[in-house]
C-alpha cells in the first residue's frame, strides 16, 4: 500500500464565520435544466467556454449540492485567479438542488453508471473538461472518464472510493438505517467521529443544511444509488508493458483526502489502481472529510499546480520554490504565501515548465518547504 505524504501549506483565510456560516450563494451564474436519456439534470454555469480550453466540471457528494459542496472553494480568491480563465459548470444530481420537487411515488432513481451517462448531454457545446468531484461525484466523474477518455483532460477526485460496497459495509449501512436517520448516516459518511465532536460550527452548519435544504426523500434515493455502485474495475498498469490495454484512468489525476477523513483507506486504494506517472496523491494535513470547505486555500494551491502541469501555465500565476530541505528530524515551517503573481506567457516552453512543476511536487512529497515570491 502506498504511503501517504503530508503537504504543509498555510491557510490564508478563515473558513466559516457567524456572519456567513450558511452562505452558499452563487455569483454571476446561470441555471439550466437539461434533458438527458435518464432524466433531467440541473446545472449552474459560470462564464462561457473560451476557445479550446477545457471547462471545469464539478459534481458533489451525497447530502450536498453544488453550492454547499463547492462554493467555499470557488469563491476563494486564489481559485478565482484560475476560474476567470475557464468556464465552470456545476452539476447537481437529480433532485439534490435547492428547492427540488420530490420525485413521484415509484420513481426509479438513476444508477451511478446512468448518472455518468447523463453528463455528455451537458457537454454539447464543450470540447473537454477538467473534472472536480467529491465522494459520489468523484465516482461519477471517474466512470465518465473511463467511458469517455477523450472528453476528460484531468480529474481532481476528493474522497473517491473505487470499490463497490462490500457486504460488511452493506450490513453496516442497513443497521445504521434501522437505528439512525438519514442525516446521521450522511454526516458519518462525511466526517470522522473526532471531527463530529471537535468542529461544532462546521458540523452544525452541514447538519442543518442536510436536514433542511435537501429534500429528504430525494436524498435517500441518491444515497441508495451510491450504495449500489459497481466497482470501477480499474487496475494499475505496468509501465512499459500494458499501459494501452489495462482499464484505468488515462488522464492526469489528483487524488485528495483529509488526514482524518473517513475516506482515507478508499482513496489509498484508488491510488494503488492508477497509473503512478499520471497520478498525484495529496493527503491534506489538519483536515477532515470536506477539504474543499475546511482548507480551500490549500486545495486551490494544489489545483493551480495541477492545471499548470497540464500545460495551462499562462492562465495561472506561479509561485516559485526557492529552497527545499528534507530530513525526518526537521519540523515543517509555515510561511504565508505572499505572492506577487508572475504570469508565464507562451514564452515558457511546456517541457521547462513541467520540469519546474515536477521539482515542486517532489519537494512537496519528500521535503520541507521554504517559499519565496517572485
Amino acid at each position: 500500500m502506498d504511503e501517504l505524504q503530508d503537504v504543509q501549506l498555510t491557510e490564508i483565510k478563515p473558513l466559516l464565520t457567524n456572519k456567513n456560516s450558511r452562505n452558499f450563494q452563487d455569483f454571476d451564474c446561470q441555471e439550466h435544466d437539461i434533458e438527458t436519456q435518464h432524466g433531467v439534470l440541473h446545472v449552474t454555469v459560470s462564464g462561457v467556454p473560451k476557445g479550446n480550453r477545457p471547462v471545469i466540471l464539478t459534481y458533489h457528494d451525497i447530502g450536498l449540492n453544488h453550492k454547499s459542496c463547492f462554493n467555499t472553494l470557488f469563491n476563494f480568491e486564489d481559485m478565482q485567479e484560475i476560474t476567470q480563465h475557464f468556464a465552470v459548470v456545476h452539476v447537481d444530481a437529480p433532485g439534490q438542488q435547492e428547492a427540488a420537487a420530490p420525485f413521484p411515488t415509484g420513481y426509479q432513481y438513476p444508477t451511478m453508471d446512468e448518472l455518468s451517462e447523463m453528463l455528455p448531454s451537458v457537454m454539447t457545446q464543450v470540447n473537454s473538461v477538467i473534472g472536480i468531484g467529491v465522494g459520489a461525484g468523484a465516482y461519477i466523474l471517474s466512470r465518465f472518464a473511463l467511458n469517455n477518455p477523450t472528453l476528460v483532460e484531468g480529474l481532481v477526485l476528493i474522497n473517491v472510493d473505487p470499490c463497490a460496497e462490500g457486504w460488511i459495509d452493506w450490513a453496516a449501512s442497513k443497521l445504521s438505517g434501522w437505528t439512525s436517520n438519514i442525516v446521521d448516516t450522511v454526516m458519518a459518511h462525511h466526517f470522522s467521529t473526532d471531527e463530529l465532536t471537535d468542529n461544532q460550527e462546521l458540523i452544525q452548519t452541514y447538519r442543518l443544511h442536510i436536514a433542511q435544504d435537501i429534500n429528504q426523500d430525494n436524498l435517500a434515493l441518491f444515497c441508495a444509488s451510491y450504495n449500489g455502485r459497481r466497482d470501477l474495475e480499474i487496475e494499475r498498469p505496468v509501465i512499459g508493458l500494458n499501459e494501452d490495454t489495462v482499464n484505468t484512468l488515462t488522464c492526469p489525476s489528483l487524488l485528495v483526502v483529509g488526514d482524518t477523513s473517513p475516506a482515507v483507506e478508499a482513496v489509498v486504494e484508488c491510488n494503488s489502481r492508477l497509473n503512478p506517472t499520471k497520478t498525484t496523491l495529496f493527503k491534506m494535513a489538519d483536515c477532515g472529510g470536506l477539504p474543499q470547505v475546511v482548507q480551500p486555500g490549500k486545495l486551490a494551491e494544489a489545483f493551480k499546480y495541477f492545471v499548470q502541469g497540464m500545460g495551462y501555465s499562462k492562465y495561472t500565476s506561479l509561485t516559485f520554490l526557492c529552497k527545499c530541505s528534507g530530513g525526518k528530524g526537521h519540523a515543517a515551517q509555515s510561511h504565508s504565501l505572499q505572492r506577487h503573481s508572475l504570469f508565464l506567457g507562451s514564452c515558457l516552453s511546456r517541457e521547462f515548465f513541467l520540469a519546474i512543476v515536477l521539482l515542486h511536487l517532489h519537494c512537496l512529497l519528500f521535503g520541507v518547504l521554504d517559499w519565496v515570491s517572485v
